[in-house]
């Protein structure tokens, strides 16, 4: 079973089956629909959530498998499940087991925790972990999702009151719509670019209602402006306005910066470290294999934690892949 970079993901040795592969594959399993993780695959498979979205983002895809959490999907002689991973609406880890009985769960990214927009993630048991570490350095600990959007909806509030336009800078799918629910639970209205707009009105016709105005060039009295982190999508000529970047990368020096914000809250719809250690060891996993991200850093960590762990940038040999891991480049991390 060995990890093989040809498409751009993992996949599993004498099997057509990939992980998440960012280049047309025969068959894929599809974490979640952010665009680092799909790609318009002959075969899809993942939660119906997941591949309607993702269609939304790369076309129809002829041959797709939508499974629900929990369901055992038999593909020759493996065995599939998914499990809700939080992270964006439709978000799932997947556990395949082997004809031995042995247990690989590959996470995806993923997020503990609660969330209006998705399911709350799940701690699927296995022999062999396959973990994303995006924030897998021991810098990044996240405080309380509830308090940074107190913090976000009490910033907004001020410049309202000021006659001040306050503009948030979150990714379309998934950070976008959690914001927009939060916000409104705490008395706030938002107006949302055009394309969070689309992608929040295919989370209502999945049953998870997105309750946002579509920008028209204009905002209403005490509106809140809700726009992707880049330039070419900011609107111009407001007058006085104030931004600020949801990302987990609020916890650098650099986080307002590089989105070109005022400020930075750090809204991350990712694990933080704790989170990854703890998630690790719930697992029961025997093995754990970190990717992307810090994942050196992380392994490190979970070898301290008394885990077999390596990263999958290391040449290193397992036993479970049959040959030695290809060093896999750095992938640019969401937020």
């Amino acid at each position: 079973m060995p990890v093989d970079w040809l498409k751009g993901g993992l996949k599993l040795q004498g099997s057509p089956l990939w992980f998440d592969a960012r280049r047309k594959a025969e068959v894929s399993f599809v974490s979640h629909a952010h665009t680092d993780h799909i790609a318009r695959h002959a075969r899809a498979i993942g939660t119906k959530e997941t591949l309607l979205l993702m269609q939304h983002r790369v076309g129809t895809i002829d041959d797709t498998v939508a499974l629900d959490y929990g369901e055992a999907f038999p593909f020759e002689d493996l065995t599939l499940e998914l499990f809700p991973a939080g992270h964006v609406l439709g978000a799932a880890q997947v556990r395949v087991t082997r004809p031995d009985g042995h247990r690989v769960v590959y996470t995806g990214d993923f997020s503990p925790g609660e969330f209006l927009t998705a399911k709350r993630s799940e701690t699927p048991a296995c022999d062999t972990l396959i973990i994303e570490s995006t924030f897998g350095h021991p810098k990044y600990r996240f405080p309380p999702r509830a308090d940074v959007y107190d913090e976000v909806a009490a910033w907004c509030r001020r410049h309202l009151e000021r006659g001040v336009r306050p503009l948030l800078f979150a990714y379309s799918l998934g950070k976008s719509q959690e914001s927009i629910q939060q916000l409104a639970a705490r008395g706030l209205r938002v107006a949302a670019h055009e394309s969070i707009h689309a992608i929040s009105t295919l989370y209502s016709q999945l049953g998870v209602t997105i309750d946002a105005r579509c920008f028209d060039g204009t905002f209403h009295e005490g509106e809140v402006g809700l726009f992707p982190p880049f330039k070419k999508h900011r609107p111009e000529n407001l007058g006085a306005v104030a931004t600020a970047v949801l990302t987990g990368w609020a916890l650098e020096p650099w986080g307002a910066r590089r989105s070109g914000a005022d400020v930075a809250f750090p809204v991350s719809d990712h694990a933080d470290y704790p989170s990854l250690l703890e998630f690790a060891k719930a697992t029961g996993a025997r093995e754990v294999i970190t990717l992307f991200g810090f994942a050196e850093e992380l392994a490190a960590g979970l070898r301290k934690e008394g885990l077999l762990a390596r990263a999958v940038t290391e040449k290193v040999q397992l036993d479970l892949f049959g040959a030695p891991i290809r060093p896999l480049p750095r992938r640019p991390a969401r937020s």
